[in-house]
């Protein structure tokens, strides 16, 4: 059996990253096996549709590096991928149930929905459903004749379709990740299949949809797991074959207290959408991982790496090598806290192993100023190992292009000394003197200097350092020398000897 998954997601609002996540281990298990990752748009639901929520999907997957094979954007042999055009399937599949005795149609009103409830409530009843008891007592053609039913439809009068479970009867299957699992259907109600406006319910649809794109393995989020019950009982009354089910852990809070959200999340300070995200009703933006700086393949190995545990001390994996190692049964049952400073921890791993060209690239499109690209590289590669994200580089680089207005006063009040700036001096003369320089030239020349009386570095080095950049620490110092050029090294010693005396 060749291996078909897929990532279903509603267009409802932005991806969120634990929905990145799902796509990213159908799609890691996909590659694994030489199989097929599809991508379909579950927009039943038409009340919450967003204008432009599938575009940010399919947006968001190509960024993160996630391409599917097939989808509404990638053709392919098992289409439509967008499900609410495939509305007439779905109606064909519930008529069938219907006629089959394995669903129903039910006219009850809201009034009598809620109605239904309270009586439930009042006698004490825990949890009011619609089920093998309540249904004998409600308006459906269980309880209507065959030709009222039939009078009501002809008239026009709105009704659904319910799904038909047995009063009493174990439902077992087994989870990749969860190992067996075992429920009653006396814990089910009769869900809606068919909704009163001709559109399925999502669990009509990803079940016919599953069944006639040849899914094998179904790969999902843990919320899903109460519903599986269900979907092995269509399965069978379909009389098909169930694909393969692996419902993932969720993503936690960092604390692991509750499920990760938007208000956690906005409230900590970090991103959970993969994009930056504009709400269409109220305006309000949300900073998505690439909007705030980081790196596909960084965001990718830290997402892979919630929830999945290949084993061994290896933390940094390739997509390549994600898809070499991945297996559903590592995946972990307990829920994954998010780790804000582990995801940035990755970028930063990532953003030292950058391309420099793609580094300088990306260098030069921040910078207010003009920067030959030799010059731009340097500088760049210079930063890339004291930086998080490549957006903090114009700024953690700025002494570059400045000299700086303010010194570090600790340093300044421990390490500047007449006797430092007299030693500076007398460097940067014979820095003049050189035909070239380049970071050798800077290191060789500084220890001729300090060789001539004996003077140790530490009483020189950090004195150069604060004149050059104003601060305590930052890249490799004859690289910083070598870069501003002998010439504007001299100026800003004596700038520094002008201010620090």
């Amino acid at each position: 059996m060749s291996v078909r998954v897929r990532f279903a997601p509603s267009p409802t609002g932005a991806l969120h990253i634990g929905g990145v996540r799902t796509a990213l281990y159908n799609y890691l298990f996909a590659k694994k096996h030489k199989g097929t990752f599809i991508l379909r748009i579950e927009d039943t639901d038409q009340t919450r549709f967003v204008p432009g929520a599938e575009a940010y999907i399919e947006e968001s997957l190509k960024w993160a590096g996630i391409v599917p094979d097939e989808g509404v954007s990638y053709g392919g042999s098992f289409g439509p991928y967008r499900q609410s055009e495939r509305k007439e399937t779905y109606l064909s599949f519930a008529q069938r149930l219907v006629q089959e005795g394995k669903a129903y149609y039910a006219f009850d009103t809201p009034e009598e929905l809620d109605a239904m409830r309270e009586r439930l409530k009042e006698a004490r009843v825990a949890n009011p459903q619609y089920n093998a008891v309540t249904r004998m007592q409600m308006t459906n053609s269980l309880t209507l004749s065959e030709e009222e039913t039939q009078a009501r439809i002809d008239a026009g009068e709105p009704y659904v379709i319910r799904v038909k479970l047995p009063r009493n009867e174990d439902v077992r299957f087994k989870d990749i990740v969860r190992g067996w699992v075992v429920v009653n259907t006396a814990t089910l109600d009769d869900k809606v299949l068919l909704k009163s406006d001709g559109m399925p319910t999502y669990h009509l649809a990803n079940i016919v949809d599953d069944h006639l794109m040849e899914i094998s393995h179904v790969i999902r989020g843990e919320e899903w797991l109460p519903s599986a019950p269900l979907h092995i009982m269509l399965y069978q009354y379909f009389g098909w074959q169930a694909p393969e089910f692996a419902h993932l852990p969720l993503l936690l809070k960092p604390d692991g207290n509750g499920k990760l959200s938007k208000r956690a999340a906005d409230q900590l300070g970090f991103p959970i959408f993969p994009l930056n995200w504009q709400d269409p009703d109220t305006g309000e933006l949300s900073v998505g991982f690439r909007e705030a700086g980081y790196l596909p393949d960084a965001f990718i190995n830290f997402l892979a790496l919630l929830g999945w545990n290949p084993g061994g001390e290896k933390e940094l994996f390739s997509m390549n090598d994600l898809i070499d190692a991945f297996s559903l049964e590592k995946i972990n049952k307990a829920g994954a806290k998010f780790d804000i400073e582990k995801a940035k921890w990755f970028n930063q791993q990532y953003l030292k192993f950058m391309d420099e060209n793609d580094l300088t690239a990306r260098f030069l499109e921040l910078l207010d100023r003009e920067v030959e690209p030799d010059r731009a590289k340097a500088i760049a590669v210079s930063l890339k190992e004291r930086v998080t994200f490549i957006q903090e580089m114009p700024e953690a680089g700025r002494f570059y292009f400045e000299a700086p207005n303010t010194y570090d006063e600790k340093v300044a009040r421990k390490k500047w000394s007449n006797e430092a700036a007299e030693k500076l001096t007398e460097y940067v003369q014979a820095l003049k003197e050189e035909q070239t320089l380049d970071a050798g030239v800077a290191k060789e020349t500084l220890q001729k200097i300090l060789e001539k009386d004996g003077t140790p570095i530490g009483k020189v080095m950090p004195a150069l350092r604060l004149a050059l950049t104003g601060q305590a620490g930052g890249p490799d110092l004859m690289e910083i020398v070598a870069l501003l050029g002998a010439d504007e090294v001299s100026e800003r010693i004596k700038k520094a000897a002008d201010v620090l005396k």
